[in-house]
């Protein structure tokens, strides 16, 4: 099946287009030879927005540092600063 659409193509047959994202999948739809817009289910929309973690959770997510793990400092000489 087609799933990728021109914009005058597309605005006539809309109908189809929603419910061919609804049976088939993403539906694109292109404006002067680029994609520019994706037709999806609120299925599958909903699905991609919810996977993500907030960035909280992301954080609290990442692997945590062992009790062994050291942190090196460099022994430069500090810059002087003048008041």
């Amino acid at each position: 099946m087609r799933t990728t659409w021109k914009l005058q193509d597309a605005k006539a047959k809309f109908s189809k287009i929603v419910e061919d994202a609804l049976k088939i999948g993403p539906q694109f739809v292109t404006r002067r030879g680029q994609k520019a817009v994706v037709i999806v289910s609120v299925e599958d929309y909903e699905e991609l927005i919810s996977n993500k973690p907030s960035f909280k959770e992301f954080l609290l997510n990442c692997p945590k540092m062992g009790n062994d793990f050291e942190l090196e400092r460099h022994k430069d000489i500090p810059r002087s600063i003048e008041f």
